[in-house]
């Protein structure tokens, strides 16, 4: 008779004790989260945008510590670099990892043609 009363009260006492000795371990977790996993995230998102970015005329540095100018884009995973006069390689776009210079976006031929008609006009008025 006191047997199965002792076995009702630890039933109910043990769901709380169990969800305190959780909550250490839930803090841990969100603590890894954003001290280590998101930065790294983060951080991986900016590198992608960074490889989709690089462009003809850009001046690159890869993972090897060659500092090269971008001649053509290949493909989605090669690049053409010049790192000397007449020296041009051919790269994994992944291992690049810092753009010194960026290059202007080329301009499209209805951009050109709405300056050149811009340029006439003042060229008219003047």
């Amino acid at each position: 008779m006191f047997i199965s009363e002792a076995l009702a009260q630890t039933a109910g006492g043990a769901s709380t004790d169990s969800l305190v000795s959780f909550l250490p371990l839930i803090a841990i977790v969100v603590v890894f989260y954003f001290m280590l996993f998101r930065p790294q995230q983060q951080k991986a998102k900016k590198h992608r945008e960074l490889l989709a970015g690089i462009r003809r005329g850009d001046r690159i540095v890869t993972a090897g510590g060659i500092i090269g100018t971008v001649n053509k884009v290949l493909s989605d995973t090669e690049l053409q670099v010049e790192i000397a006069e007449g020296v041009r390689v051919r790269l994994l776009r992944g291992t690049v990892t810092e753009i010194l210079a960026k290059t202007e976006p080329a301009k499209d031929k209805t951009a050109k043609a709405a300056e050149a008609a811009e340029a006439e006009v003042e060229d008219k008025t003047n």
